[in-house]
C-alpha cells in the first residue's frame, strides 16, 4: 500500500527532468513556428461536457495563438464532444482517424483510448488523462512511442486529503464518489483510499456511471461520511450541481479536485487549474506541428497547483473555513 507516495515522487522528478530537458533544448536553438502559407487541421475530441474540461480546450487553441497557429488564420479545430458516450467517442475518433488531420488533441481517457485504438498515424496530444501508461495510451512516458504523447493531470491526493482534514478537522470518514468505469477515477480513488489509511481516514464509496445517477449516488452518502470528496472524475463533475445541493441540504462539506468545482459550488480545493493544463497541451502541440519528433516530447504533468474556497456554499453546507485558509486562497469565489 506504500504505491502512492512512491509514485507521486516519481511523477515529480519525472516533470523536473522533463523541463531541463526543454530548458537545454531552447537554449540551444531558435524557437520554430508555423511555415508561412501553411494552414493546418487539428480536431479536438472532448469526453463530455464541463467547466474544466471545456477550459483545456480553451487554453489549448490560445497556446496555439502564441505560437503563430491561430485559428481563423491558419488553423482550423474540428471540435467533438462525444457526451459521455462511449460509442459516439469510438465514431469520432474513427472519424478523425480518416480525415488526414495534421494533430488531434484527445481530452480525458476515454476519449484518448478510442482516439489511439483507431489511429497510429495522425499525431495524438491527449490532455486530462490521470495514468497515460495504465490506460494504454503509450509504455514510455520518457520516450513516447509511435504518435502519441500528452499531458497528465495526476492529482497528488495528499495534498487534497490535507485540505480536508484541516477544513473538517473532526471528519473521521471521507465519501468517494465516482464512475467505477472511468480508468481516470479508479486509479486516483484508489490512491486516495491507501493515502487516507495512513492518514487515519475512513473512506466509503458510491458510484455513478453517468450523469443522471449523479445525484442518486450523493444520497447514498447521506449518514455514511463527515465529508464528501470528488476528485477530477468527468460523470461526477458533469452533474456537480445535483452534489451540492445535496450536500447544502444535508450539511455535508463538499472538497473537490478542479478549481471549477468550486466555482460551481463545492467549498475548497487544492487543484490544478484546467485551463493552464490545455494551454501546456498546446505547447506540445506547436512542437509537433513545426517538426519535432513525438519521441522526442516526453509526457509533462499537470502544474501549478492553486488553493481555491468559497466561502458562501462552505456556509449553506454548515460549515466555516478557517480564517487562515481563506487568506492563503488564490481564488476565492
Amino acid at each position: 500500500m506504500r504505491r502512492v507516495p512512491t509514485l507521486t515522487l516519481l511523477l515529480l522528478l519525472a516533470l523536473v527532468a522533463a523541463t531541463a530537458l526543454g530548458a537545454v533544448a531552447c537554449g540551444d536553438e531558435e524557437e520554430a513556428g508555423p511555415e508561412e502559407g501553411q494552414s493546418y487541421s487539428i480536431g479536438v475530441t472532448q469526453i463530455v461536457s464541463h467547466p474544466a474540461l471545456d477550459a483545456c480546450v480553451e487554453g489549448f487553441k490560445e497556446a496555439l495563438a502564441e505560437k503563430g497557429y491561430e485559428e481563423g488564420v491558419n488553423v482550423t479545430f474540428d471540435v467533438q464532444n462525444a457526451q459521455g458516450d462511449m460509442a459516439t467517442a469510438t465514431t469520432i475518433a474513427q472519424k478523425f482517424a480518416g480525415e488526414g488531420l495534421d494533430l488531434v488533441l484527445s481530452v480525458a481517457t476515454p476519449t484518448s483510448q478510442a482516439m489511439v485504438k483507431a489511429d497510429s498515424e495522425t499525431p495524438i496530444v491527449f490532455s486530462a488523462v490521470t495514468d497515460p501508461i495504465g490506460a494504454g495510451l503509450l509504455s514510455n512516458g520518457d520516450a513516447p512511442e509511435a504518435n502519441v504523447t500528452g499531458v497528465s493531470d495526476m492529482l497528488p491526493v495528499e495534498p487534497h486529503l490535507e485540505l480536508i482534514k484541516r477544513v473538517v478537522p473532526d471528519a473521521q470518514t471521507v465519501g468517494l464518489l465516482y464512475n467505477a468505469g472511468e480508468a481516470n477515477s479508479v486509479f486516483l480513488v484508489d490512491a486516495e483510499k491507501a493515502a487516507a489509511a495512513e492518514m487515519g481516514l475512513a473512506t466509503v464509496e458510491a458510484t455513478a456511471s453517468n450523469s443522471s445517477e449523479v445525484k442518486a449516488a450523493a444520497e447514498s452518502l447521506v449518514g455514511r461520511c463527515d465529508v464528501i470528496s470528488v476528485l477530477t472524475d468527468n460523470t461526477v463533475v458533469s452533474g456537480l450541481e445535483s452534489v451540492v445541493m445535496v450536500c447544502r441540504e444535508n450539511g455535508i462539506p463538499l472538497i473537490a479536485g478542479d478549481t471549477d468545482s468550486v466555482k460551481r459550488g463545492a467549498a475548497a480545493a487544492y487543484a490544478f487549474d484546467y485551463f493552464d493544463h490545455g494551454k501546456q497541451a498546446g505547447y506540445i502541440a506547436a512542437e509537433i506541428l513545426a517538426g519535432k519528433a513525438i519521441a522526442d516530447l516526453p509526457i509533462q504533468f499537470a502544474e501549478n497547483l492553486v488553493l481555491s474556497v468559497n466561502e458562501a456554499s462552505a456556509a449553506e453546507m454548515g460549515l466555516t473555513l478557517p480564517e487562515d485558509l481563506v487568506a492563503e486562497a488564490t481564488e476565492k469565489f
